[in-house]
C-alpha cells in the first residue's frame, strides 16, 4: 500500500526510539521518549492561498527533519509506523 499525502501534509518515518543512554544503560520501553526527528517519505502538493495559488512545501522526500513532539497522526502501513504531519508541524531540516 502507498500513501500520498494531500494538501500541506507530510508523511514522515520517525527515527528509532533511544534504547540506551549515552553511558550504556538500557531505558525501559515505558520511559522511552517519542522521537522528534525522522525522514520525509512523501509530501502533498501544498495548500492554496487566498488567491487560489498553491503554496509549495519546504521539504522533499529524503529530508531529515525535526518536528513537534505532539504533532501529527500515527499511521501504520504494511506493518511500519509513520507520522502524517502538517507542514507547519515541521520545525527544521537537519543538514550535515
Amino acid at each position: 500500500m502507498t500513501l500520498k499525502p494531500l494538501g500541506d501534509r507530510v508523511l514522515v518515518k520517525p527515527a528509532p526510539k533511544e534504547e540506551k543512554t549515552s553511558s550504556g544503560l538500557y531505558i525501559s520501553s515505558g520511559a522511552q521518549e517519542k522521537p522528534q526527528q525522522g525522514e520525509v517519505i512523501a509530501v502533498g502538493a501544498g495548500k492554496f492561498d487566498d488567491d487560489g495559488d498553491r503554496i509549495p512545501i519546504d521539504v522533499k522526500p529524503g529530508d531529515q527533519v525535526y518536528y513537534g513532539k505532539f504533532g501529527g497522526n500515527e499511521v501504520k502501513v504494511d506493518g511500519e509506523e509513520y507520522l502524517l504531519l502538517r507542514a507547519d508541524d515541521i520545525y527544521a531540516i537537519i543538514e550535515d
